[in-house]
């Protein structure tokens, strides 16, 4: 996950060095953990091992070996909360490995007040006492140093106004939401009022019946174009070269394409539910993710009213400040050691 790389990078330049390291964390590879833990450290978890059945065990025996403490960052409960959309298979073993690791986990954070909202509900439904309150980390903005823009043969080629949405292409991301908004548009409006819909992403799980139905309708006459898997410094471009964004997302630990969105400088029309307005805050639009005439009016406003959106950029430009990875990674070790 992008959230736990930028966390661990940062993370480095902050944690101490294992006694005897000569090049600071790095150094700890390969040295045994008992030698290098001291009295209250803890085991800070990451990553996202829930393919790993036996790692209860493996913390048991960490535990019994080193005497750590454990901690583990959260970023979603998805499918124990909406295993509608994740695949059978996944949500079995997915509640196998965190029914049997969460009695073992001291200290719990999560990247939204509403993932951490489901972790204290499912910890309560399955009569588990926390042993702290969870902590909520705040997360970081993009990714870095943003990559030059790139504008390749097929950014070039999209009709100029046109509105983004960057997201792996996956049932519970709403792309058939937007895909419907579109199709009303279509009809209420005059074709070229109608701005072109980018879908930037890699075609992922559960949508063979939208990709389906955009095929049959000629992608809604070419009104909606896929460009599959961009680079980074297509990304760049594309945020550009937009009007705004849109992320109708049905269920989110954070949003990380909403506040990408903001730091590029673009209002997002988004979802109002689970974490999404945590992500957005005041600077975007909001619509049920199941309610298709809601979406429409609001984009029906923007797309007619382009001196508001314009009035939004320019209150986004002086007021968003982007958070960056360290400040996470300090609000993170501060967590762990409160």
């Amino acid at each position: 996950m992008r959230t736990g790389r930028g966390l661990m990078q940062a993370g480095r330049r902050l944690l101490r060095p294992a006694p005897g390291a000569q090049n600071g964390p790095e150094a700890v590879a390969g040295q045994d953990l008992a030698e290098a833990a001291k009295p209250g450290d803890m085991l800070l978890i990451l990553g996202s091992p829930w393919f790993r059945t036996d790692y209860a065990e493996l913390l048991q025996a960490m535990r019994a070996r080193t005497g750590l403490g454990i901690a583990m960052l959260v970023y979603d409960l998805i499918p124990l909360t909406r295993p509608e959309f994740c695949d059978p298979g996944l949500v079995r073993t997915f509640r196998a490995w965190f029914s049997s690791t969460m009695p073992l986990v001291d200290r719990f954070l999560a990247i939204s007040r509403a993932t951490a909202r489901d972790l204290e509900r499912y910890a309560a439904a399955t009569g588990l006492v926390l042993k702290h309150p969870v902590a909520v980390l705040p997360i970081g903005t993009g990714f870095g140093e943003a990559a030059p823009p790139v504008v390749s043969a097929r950014v070039a080629a999209l009709e100029p106004g046109y509105v983004l949405l960057v997201s792996t292409i996956e049932a519970r991301k709403n792309h058939l939401l937007a895909f419907r908004a579109w199709r009303r548009l279509a009809e209420q409006l005059p074709p070229s009022q109608v701005p072109t819909l980018v879908f930037a992403g890699h075609v992922g799980w559960m949508v063979a019946d939208l990709m389906q139905q955009l095929e049959n309708c000629g992608w809604l006459g070419g009104k909606v174009v896929l460009l599959e898997d961009p680079s980074d410094g297509e990304l760049a471009a594309l945020y550009a070269g937009c009007r705004f964004t849109l992320f109708p997302s049905h269920y989110e630990g954070w949003g990380l394409p909403v506040t990408e969105s903001l730091s590029f400088g673009k209002i997002c029309v988004c979802s109002s539910t689970t974490s999404v307005p945590e992500a957005g805050g005041s600077f975007c639009l909001y619509h049920d993710p199941e309610d298709v005439p809601e979406a429409v009016a609001i984009l029906r406003r923007l797309i007619s009213h382009p001196a508001e959106v314009a009035m939004m950029e320019a209150r986004l430009r002086q007021e968003f400040r982007p958070r960056t990875w360290t400040e996470s990674a300090e609000a993170l070790l501060q967590a762990v050691e409160g």
